[in-house]
């Protein structure tokens, strides 16, 4: 009754429509991920309460994981890695002249995956919650720390070894700063600014926002082409609700499996849910060609792991995505450590929590199902305007975190190497992950160390935490094995990495069939140079056929 009353105050309301506008407007924008949203908005929130904060970073969240459909839609483009597979059918839908459809189908099937993903996770984190508190000790905690950072190793990179360095950067960084256990400095160097250790607002705002900034400047070149603007029917009739029905169940299961396993984000759900929803199919020939079930089953699949990842990050303290990391960093900064103590000591909270994502979810299903014309504007906005914007608010609400110049400076310096990064293709991810939780694995393993020496090994180290070590050593070597099989030049993207060869194939053909058919809409309105040049040629061709 606690947590339900708290969010009966008006400013809640407020700052959940905050937190909407946000959301959608991130998600809308190509390159704007939902992690650098909350990462910048986190500076912003340290100052409110918990409640509120968690009110604008959770409703960015939910609202992020419905405006990324519509670049996904309309001009081939996810809004944010979670809408990958969203693209696989929902332009080929938007060319056939049904973008609406495919913009109701997603907001509702979105809809669908966050509240099935919000009972598993009302139904599921009490449970894990307890066994945790009962049965997870210090081994078993530095083990579930190396198993989560060892899964985004695993999943983050198609080179094991650039992985491998980064979560060992990531981990370095934990290092940085006064050591708990005995009050001593490490790597400070004489800077007063590093004994409380590297921020990690300013780490991650400059990985995931000053350093995506800095790639768009380095890598912009301006483009002509414009969403399509025929969005055409939107509202699905029955029998298009019963053909996704199917899909929806499939992508949603497999949605709400892969939201619980540490790190393993909407991106892959998407692809695995349409490749499973492919196979289940009745019509498998027409994904890839405008499948309403391609993109029914590809969003329920992305949407459904919000639940997932929240239970492992508020049961555990293990963040399930990046932009729960950033969750984590802030509760933490409020005095509030998620993980099993957490619902014996603020079960309020927890329920808030559940709250928030519920109304932010029918909130932003209720914007998605709004005919706003604007989706198509906000895409048309000039890269330029959107950089300025992005960079003043990334040094605001860096400085806001510390009101200290060396947090923007090392804002900075992270964009810098976040671009290094990018260049070299080493995710960031396993450091903001290694930042994290360092400090929680060094802790626990040496509490492990202290009490070995007094009693017998297995009495100090169960089987779960050697079955978490040993699942940790083969998430890291089968993907190595695999990655060591499949020749260099066939090392692909995301897509390729988890659809097979044959849906591979399928997409190649079905988007090249939809290219070459001139009866679709197109998805490019040629620019006045284009048009004068075409019109002059036409002019050129006439006079030369009267001569």
């Amino acid at each position: 009754m606690e947590g339900l009353n708290s969010l009966l105050d008006i400013s809640i309301l407020l700052y959940m429509l905050v937190g909407l506008l946000l959301g959608f407007m991130v998600g809308a924008f190509p390159g704007i991920t939902a992690t650098m949203a909350v990462a910048l908005a986190a500076g912003f929130t340290l100052t409110l309460e918990p409640v509120q904060g968690l009110a604008v970073l959770l409703t960015i969240y939910v609202a992020a994981n419905f405006g990324d459909r519509v670049p996904s839609i309309l001009i081939n483009t996810p809004g944010t890695p979670a809408s990958i597979a969203t693209t696989l059918d929902g332009y080929p839908m938007a060319k056939q002249g049904r973008a609406g459809l495919a913009l109701t189908i997603s907001a509702i099937v979105s809809a669908v995956g966050i509240l099935a993903s919000l009972v598993l996770f009302a139904v599921a984190a009490v449970p894990i919650a307890s066994f945790a508190r009962d049965y997870f000790k210090s081994p078993e905690l530095f083990a579930l720390v190396v198993f989560g950072i060892s899964i985004m190793i695993g999943i983050s990179s198609k080179s094991m070894l650039k992985g491998i360095l980064a979560g060992l950067f990531g981990l370095m960084l934990g290092t940085v700063g006064t050591y708990a256990a005995t009050a001593d400095q490490r790597f400070t160097f004489g800077v007063l600014e590093l004994v409380e250790g590297v921020n990690f607002i300013a780490v991650i705002i400059g990985l995931f926002g000053i350093a995506e900034l800095f790639d768009q400047l380095l890598t912009y070149r301006k483009s002509h082409v414009r969403p399509i603007s025929s969005l055409g029917r939107w509202w699905p009739n029955r029998a298009e609700l019963k053909q996704s029905g199917r899909a929806t169940a499939v992508g949603g299961a497999v949605g709400l499996g892969v939201g619980l396993i540490p790190a393993a984000g909407g991106d892959i759900a998407g692809l695995i849910g349409w490749e499973r929803a492919r196979k289940a199919s009745k019509h498998p020939e027409m994904f890839g060609k405008g499948s309403i079930e391609g993109v029914a089953a590809s969003d329920t699949a992305s949407s459904a792991t919000l639940g997932g990842s929240l239970t492992t990050t508020m049961a555990l303290g293990i963040p399930g995505d990046s932009v729960m990391a950033v969750m984590i960093g802030s509760m933490i900064i409020w005095g509030i450590t998620p993980g099993p103590t957490l619902f014996t000591n603020r079960p309020d909270l927890v329920v808030s929590i559940v709250g928030i994502m519920l109304v932010a979810t029918l909130l932003s299903l209720g914007l998605s199902l709004v005919r706003m014309k604007g989706m198509v504007r906000l895409l048309d906005v000039p890269q330029p305007y959107l950089w300025s914007g992005i960079l003043i608010f990334c040094i605001i609400g860096t400085y806001a975190t510390s009101n200290s110049l060396s947090t923007v400076v090392t804002m900075l310096v992270f964009g810098v190497i976040g671009v290094l990064l990018k260049r070299m293709q080493v995710p960031a991810g396993p450091i903001v992950l290694g930042l994290l939780l360092g400090p929680l694995a060094e802790e626990n393993l040496a509490r492990t160390l202290a009490i070995l020496p007094t009693r017998p090994f297995f009495e100090v180290v169960s089987p779960i935490a050697i079955v978490l070590l040993a699942l940790a050593v083969l998430s890291i070597v089968m993907p190595a094995i695999r990655a060591a099989r499949t020749p260099r030049a066939e090392r692909g993207s995301l897509e390729d990495s988890i659809l097979d060869a044959e849906s591979r194939e399928q997409i190649e053909k079905a988007h090249g069939e939809l290219a070459a058919d001139p009866d679709l809409l197109t998805s490019t309105v040629r620019n006045v140079d284009t048009s004068a040049r075409a019109a002059r040629k036409a002019r050129k061709n006439s006079k030369e056929n009267e001569k």
